[in-house]
Parts: structure tokens; sequence; C-alpha cells
């Protein structure tokens, strides 16, 4: 299939953890991880510069706007769900997007990230963008993945790692975060790497380092 328009809605499970669409009904578990996680998300959150003309969409409407540009192949708005234990309820806790989807000659998109931090360290958003990856490869045909990480953040600099992204190096002023254009380092990562999956490569990572899988 070389072409994601129309594939929407998505929703992939892998042990633990299960990436869907975002959901309206998200909004007060997002607005009590954001608010209580401030600490933990601020340094890395993106910001609107000055000059930046775009409305603000309440969470609603930024659902809505996503799940429509997903249902035209632009994007995949993935929330992330936890089960704990088995027999749990599974809670949200994250989000995976993958934006900026091109076909054509360039068959490529980018890929963010973000966890509730008392989930932090059982390799739930490693294991989310692996699911989320395998589906852009393996079902949407396209053939390389970017992330910008900030250079200073450890834990998303170790996904990089986990997964097997490439280390591009560093690009000057990428994205505005916390209230200045900041550097990132951008990573890669290609279909041809990885034909056993990104699940697998993760999976066979946590493997060899004596981890299972949901503690990454």
């Amino acid at each position: 299939m070389l072409s994601g328009r129309g594939a929407w809605p998505v929703t992939l499970s892998h042990g633990p953890v299960t990436i869907r669409p975002m959901r309206v009904r998200d909004e007060q578990a997002w607005i009590e991880i954001r608010q209580r996680g401030f600490t933990w998300f601020s340094p890395w959150d993106s910001t609107r510069p000055p000059e930046a003309r775009e409305l603000g969409m309440t969470f609603p409407q930024q659902v809505r706007d996503f799940a429509a540009r997903a249902r035209r192949g632009e994007m995949l708005p993935f929330g992330v769900d936890y089960q704990p234990e088995p027999g749990a309820r599974p809670v949200f806790c994250g989000q995976v997007t993958v934006s900026g989807i091109a076909y054509g000659a360039m068959c490529w998109a980018q890929v963010g990230y973000w966890i509730d931090p008392r989930w932090a360290g059982r390799g739930i958003i490693p294991l989310g963008l692996a699911l989320a990856a395998d589906h852009c490869f393996f079902t949407l045909g396209l053939h390389r993945l970017e992330a910008a990480i900030r250079p200073d953040n450890d834990k998303s600099l170790a996904v990089m790692r986990k997964l097997g992204f490439h280390d591009e190096g560093i690009r000057e002023r990428y994205m505005h975060v916390r209230g200045a254009w900041r550097d990132h380092r951008v990573f890669s990562l290609l279909a041809e790497d990885v034909p056993e999956g990104v699940v697998v490569r993760f999976e066979r990572y946590m493997r060899q380092h004596g981890q299972p899988p949901d503690a990454g």
C-alpha cells in the first residue's frame, strides 16, 4: 500500500501498550497530566514565536482538526494507553504524533512524543513509537522517519538509541522552544534499516541489555 489516504482511524497494540486516535474525552486526563508534570514538560515543549499568526485552538478543536488531517493522510495523531497489569483498566499516558506525511518522491514523515512522568521508564513510548513506525513503513509505505530532539533531553535521546535511529547532527535554531529558537539534533530511521520491524528491534535491544520490553 503506497498511500495512507483513507487509512484512518488506526488502533495498534502490543503487550500492555496501545496507540489509538486522540479523543475529545481525553481532555481532562490530558490537562491533569500536563499540569501535574509542568516542570517535566516545560523545558522541551514547543512555543509560538512572537511573529506567529496562527490562532490557538482548544483541545477539542485540535482533536477534530488533527482527525481531519489524519483522514486526509497528512498525519497520525495517536494517544497512548498503558495497561499497568493484566486485567487492569488501560490509562491514557501520552502521545505519539506522526506529522508532515509526504508521499511522491519523498515518502517520509516526522515523529514526536511525550509521556506522563509517573509512567516514564517503562518502555511505553519506545514501544508506542515502534508500533507507529512499523505502521508507517509496512502499511503506509513510507521510506523515512525523522525526529528532532533537544541536545540536552537525555530521556528522549534514549528513545532514539533504543529504536536504532541514526544521529544526523545538529540543526541550528531548528524549533521555537521555551520562548526562543533552539538547536536540535535530528535523527532518522529508514525502512530498509528495519526489515524485521521496529517493534522486533526494540524488543531485541531490551533483551540484549537485560531488561524486559516494558521496563525501558
